[in-house]
C-alpha cells in the first residue's frame, strides 16, 4: 500500500467525533494520505489529523464557516469541484455530508465509508425541517429536491461502498439502490477492557437529554418503576429534569473519560432507549463488561449479543422499557461473564477495523 498515492475526502473537520475517530485510524493505515474537506478547524481537532496536509474547499473562506458549516450545506456539492485528485490513486470519501461527489482520474478506485446518506434530505428531513427556523425551512422546502437528485447521481462516482452498520446498509441500498460491505467503526475498547466490575443498584443513560437519545423514556421507564437512575450527558432537558424531585434520577451533566470509567464500572446496566446508526456507547459499556438494555432497532442489532452482553425490548415507550428491566433482573447473573463480554466487542476494535480495510484494498490490487 506504500506506493499508492491517497486521498481522504470529510465533509467537514470541525470536532472529534465517530467520523474523525474513523479518518484517524485511516491515517495509521496510509500515513501519507492527504486530506480533503469544506471546513476545518485545527484547534478542534487531534494531532493524528492535525499533522497532515488538509486542502479545505471555498467554503472555509465564507463568513464564520467554523460555526455556521451546515447552514452552507447547499453549497457543498458543487464545492467538491475545488478538489484536483487527478494525481491520486486510492480516494476514501467520509459521507454524511456531501464528500462522495468528488471526480476521481479514471484509474483511481474510490472507497466511499457512508456513515449514513445525508439524513437532513432524506430520512430525517420532517424532523430538521419541524426544529429549523424559518428562513432555514425555506431553504429546504426549495433546495432539498435537487440535493438528493445531486446525493443519488454522484453515488456513481464511488467504486465501493462500505459502513458501519447493517442498519445503514439497508438506507445505502434504498437511497443509492447499491450494496455495502459491513465495516464497523473502530471503537477504543482497550481503555475499557481492563475496568473492574462492581455493580451498584442503579442503571445509566449516556447522552443528549433531549432528541433522539430518549432520554425521557429511560427517565419515566426507572421513575414510574423505583429504580435509580444516573444521566450522563450535555443538553437542557428543563421537561425532564422535574423529575429529580423524585429523588430516583440524577443529572451528572458532562463527564470525565475518569467519570465515564467509574459509571460503566457500577452501573447495572446501561439503558439505551434511541436509535443510533451505530451507537459507539453500547460498544463501550460492554467492553466494560456493562450490559445494555436497547430499543430493538438501528445499529444496537450489530453492537449488542442478545441475552449475552444485552437485551432488547420492541417498543420505544418506558412500559416496554420497564418490562425489559424486569426480565434482566430476574436473570442479571447470566450477563456476569466477562469474557463473552470480551470476546464480542473486540470485532468492534481499531485493530478489526484496520485489518478490514486493509483487506478490501488488497483485493482491488488484485483485480
Amino acid at each position: 500500500m506504500s506506493n499508492m498515492k491517497v486521498a481522504i475526502v470529510h465533509y467537514w473537520l470541525v470536532s472529534m467525533r465517530g467520523g474523525e475517530k474513523a479518518i484517524e485510524t485511516l491515517l495509521e493505515i496510509f500515513p501519507d494520505a492527504d486530506i480533503y474537506t469544506h471546513v476545518y478547524n485545527p484547534k478542534q481537532l487531534s494531532p493524528v489529523i492535525t499533522s497532515h496536509r488538509v486542502y479545505t474547499s471555498h467554503i472555509q473562506k465564507l463568513p464564520f464557516a467554523q460555526k455556521l458549516y451546515q447552514k452552507y450545506m447547499p453549497l457543498m456539492p458543487a464545492a467538491l469541484n475545488d478538489f484536483n485528485l487527478q494525481g491520486y490513486d486510492l480516494i476514501f470519501s467520509s459521507e454524511a455530508g456531501p464528500a462522495k461527489g468528488v471526480v476521481p482520474n479514471p484509474d483511481a478506485y474510490h472507497i466511499c465509508y457512508c456513515h449514513s446518506p445525508m439524513r437532513y434530505v432524506w430520512d430525517m428531513y420532517h424532523e430538521y425541517f419541524q426544529d429549523a427556523g424559518w428562513i432555514t425551512r425555506f431553504f429546504m422546502k426549495h433546495l432539498t429536491s435537487s440535493l438528493r437528485t445531486w446525493d443519488v447521481t454522484s453515488a456513481n462516482l464511488v467504486d465501493r461502498f462500505i459502513t458501519n452498520s447493517h442498519y445503514v446498509a439497508k438506507r445505502i441500498k434504498r437511497c443509492y439502490n447499491r450494496e455495502a460491505e459491513v465495516v464497523y467503526g473502530p471503537t477504543a475498547i482497550e481503555k475499557f477492557l481492563p475496568l473492574e466490575r462492581r455493580p451498584e443498584d442503579f442503571y445509566l443513560f449516556f447522552g443528549q437529554l433531549s432528541g433522539y437519545k430518549r432520554a425521557d423514556i429511560a427517565i419515566k421507564a426507572c421513575v414510574r418503576s423505583g429504580r435509580k437512575l444516573v444521566v450522563a450527558g450535555g443538553g437542557s432537558g428543563k421537561e425532564m429534569r422535574k423529575y429529580k424531585k423524585s429523588g430516583l434520577v440524577s443529572f451528572a451533566g458532562r463527564v470525565s473519560d475518569a467519570q465515564v470509567m467509574e459509571l460503566y464500572s457500577h452501573a447495572r446496566a446501561l439503558l439505551f432507549p434511541g436509535i443510533e446508526d451505530l451507537g459507539l456507547v453500547p460498544i463501550e459499556a460492554n467492553a466494560a463488561g456493562c450490559p445494555v438494555i436497547a430499543y430493538r432497532k438501528g445499529g444496537v442489532l450489530d453492537t449488542i449479543k442478545e441475552n449475552v452482553t444485552g437485551i432488547f425490548f420492541d417498543e420505544q415507550t418506558p412500559e416496554s422499557l420497564i418490562r425489559a428491566l424486569d426480565i434482566f433482573e430476574s436473570r442479571e447473573n447470566s450477563f456476569s461473564d466477562r469474557e463473552q463480554f470480551t470476546t464480542h466487542v473486540r470485532q468492534f476494535s481499531k485493530e478489526a477495523f484496520k485489518d478490514k480495510i486493509r483487506r478490501i484494498v488488497e483485493e482491488r490490487k488484485r483485480l
